[in-house]
This record gives structure tokens, C-alpha cells and sequence, in this order.
């Protein structure tokens, strides 16, 4: 069955029953729901992102508020790999639209020696990339430069390329079920590990793209922002090029804490063993310390702003900070 024909199905079944009550959120649709619950979990999750997508259009907000009730009376509660990939889809046409009809050669001055243009193939690239490991199901490394990339020879089509891209690594990640095996360059091999990486790369690349073009950068949920922060750190000891850094910078039992000002969340990282360790809290007396919101420290971390940067409020003794800036540089 075509996407399309999908699509019209689920805008059907959504004004069905809106129109037929006693409502979305009531017990008319409890039978439907019944039913669904036989449907292979991929099927549930595309069902809902076609709820999702037929409410969306909607220009009315109160038709809008109302349909998107309607993917949870049928049970079809929506996921975190679903909400990923809808953020990933945002984020990435935020870029492209930035991007189009800049001046490819534009300095990126937070990825020192890019250009725009560079920028973009990265970005694209890892789209490509990702695609391939999902729709194969791979089990063993495959570099991105084995991945046909079909990049167009005029860089200003490459904003477009891009966006065809992550529009095929989007629909592959929706399809598959997220606990499925693959290969990863992180700690978790499985689908569901690609659309949170494959979100914070949308996120940090907008920023920087943003920062090349002139813009500060726009505003990062702060929910979606300390994710970030805990994605990268879960992931760090699994890149070769920061793992020997890491272990070289001694000062076993120092202590760096991050602190959320507008959250109160809080990541305490403890050096030693040859490497690190980090907790979710605040939890023993800190060596170094730097506060800010949880989107302007996830920047920091990926090293988009400078701790010194008059949004950061920084005490202890900073060259520890420093020297693990220095270190997980990516």
C-alpha cells in the first residue's frame, strides 16, 4: 500500500472519529484499538506519525488540538524514537532552509577550516551513512566513504542533497524497530541508537551554521538539550580520537559538574581509571563547576561556546575544566 493511500486512510479514520465521538479521548474507538494492538510495532509507529502527520496539517489550532488526541484512543501512544525522528526532520529542514543560497564558502568559525559547504557534505554524508547501516541491518563496521553518496558536482545543490538524505534515513529509522541489531559507533547497537546521534548532529550542525551566517544560535528545548548533554557523555569513551586524551589528563578523583540554571539538572564527571565516569546529580564537592541552561551547556560540551563566554558561570579551579574541553574536543 502506497504512502499516499496510507496517508488518506489515517486523515479518514482521524475525521471519523472527531465526527463520530463521543470523542477521540473516549471509549468509542476502544474496539479499533483492540485491533490495532495485533500490528507489528513498526506498523503502530508509522500509524501514529500518519495521525501525527494528518493533525499537523491542520491550519485550525483547536482541529489540530483535537486530531492529535486521536492516535492515543486508538493506542497508538507516540515513542521516543518516533519523537526523535519528527525533531531530526525539523531540525534538518531548519538547516536547509539556512543554508540554501548561502555562499558555500562561508567560514565556520566552530569547526575551524569548514566551510559552509563543507558543513553541508558532513551533514548529508552522515544521512547517507546512517541509511545504509539501517536498511542493510549491518553487523560490522562500514565506512561512510564506501556509502554511495551521489553528491552533486555544483555545491549549491548540495542543500538539497542533504535534504533528500535524511529524508530516506528518516524513513528508514521509522520503518525499522528500534531493538534491532546493528552495528554503532557508540554504545548501544541497535536501530534506536542512530535517531537520538543523528538528532544532536542536527542540533549542534544548525548551530554552527547559524554561528557561520551571522545568527545566535536558536533556542534548544531544554528536555531535548540534557539529553544531548547525556548522549555525549555516554558516548565519549567509545571515540578512539578522545578516549587517549581522556586518559592522559590524570587528575584521578577531580571532580566537573555541570549545572542547568533553568532545569536544575545537574552532571557530576569524576576523572581516574584511565578515563571517566558520570552521574545524573550533584554529588560531592565539585573540583570545577560551570552553570548555564541546559541548551548553552550542551553547546559548551561540544565546543560551540568558549567557557568563558559571559552565559557561563564558572568557579573551582578551571583548568581542569579547561583540560577536558580540550580533550573531548570532537
Amino acid at each position: 500500500m502506497s504512502e499516499a493511500l496510507l496517508s488518506a486512510l489515517a486523515e479518514a479514520v482521524a475525521e471519523l472519529a472527531v465526527a463520530n465521538g463521543p470523542g477521540p479521548d473516549g471509549k468509542g474507538l476502544q474496539s479499533a484499538a483492540h485491533l490495532l494492538d495485533g500490528l507489528p510495532a513498526a506498523d503502530r509507529r508509522t500509524l501514529h506519525r500518519l495521525f501525527r502527520d494528518t493533525a499537523l496539517r491542520q491550519t485550525s489550532e483547536a482541529r489540530r488540538e483535537e486530531l492529535l488526541k486521536v492516535p492515543a484512543a486508538l493506542g497508538l501512544t507516540g515513542d521516543v524514537h518516533a519523537a526523535r525522528c519528527d525533531l531530526i526532520a525539523s531540525y534538518v529542514e531548519s538547516f536547509v532552509t539556512l543554508v540554501r543560497g548561502a555562499d558555500p564558502a562561508t567560514p565556520v568559525p566552530s569547526c575551524p577550516g569548514w566551510t559552509l559547504a563543507d558543513l553541508v557534505r558532513h551533514h548529508g554524508t552522515t544521512h547517507r551513512w546512517a541509511e545504509h547501516l539501517v536498511r542493510t541491518r549491518a553487523t560490522a563496521r562500514v565506512w561512510s566513504r564506501d556509502v554511495p553518496l551521489d553528491l552533486p558536482q555544483d555545491a549549491d545543490a548540495w542543500p538539497d542533497w542533504l535534504a533528500a538524505g535524511a529524508r530516506a534515513s528518516l524513513r528508514a529509522l521509522r520503518e525499522a524497530d528500534p531493538d534491532t541489531p546493528v552495528w554503532s559507533h557508540g554504545g548501544d547497537p541497535h536501530v534506536r541508537f542512530f535517531p537520538r546521534r543523528l538528532l544532536f548532529e542536527a542540533v549542534v550542525h544548525l548551530a554552527d551554521a547559524e554561528l557561520a551566517l551571522g545568527r545566535e544560535p536558536a533556542p534548544v528545548d531544554p528536555g531535548t538539550a540534557a539529553d544531548g548533554i547525556e548522549e555525549f557523555l555516554e558516548n565519549l569513551p567509545y571515540f578512539s580520537w578522545v578516549a587517549e586524551p581522556v586518559a592522559q589528563l590524570g587528575r584521578d578523583g577531580a571532580r566537573l559538574r555541570l549545572t542547568a540554571t533553568d532545569t536544575g539538572a545537574a552532571w557530576t564527571v569524576t576523572l581516574g581509571g584511565g578515563g571517566f565516569g558520570w552521574q545524573r546529580r550533584a554529588e560531592g564537592e565539585a573540583t570545577a563547576s560551570v552553570e548555564g541552561t541546559a541548551a548553552d551547556l550542551l553547546l559548551l560540551v561540544y565546543g560551540r561556546y568558549e567557557a568563558a563566554d559571559a552565559r557561563f558561570t564558572r568557579s573551582g579551579d578551571l583548568a581542569v575544566l579547561d583540560a577536558w574541553r580540550t580533550a573531548t574536543a570532537l
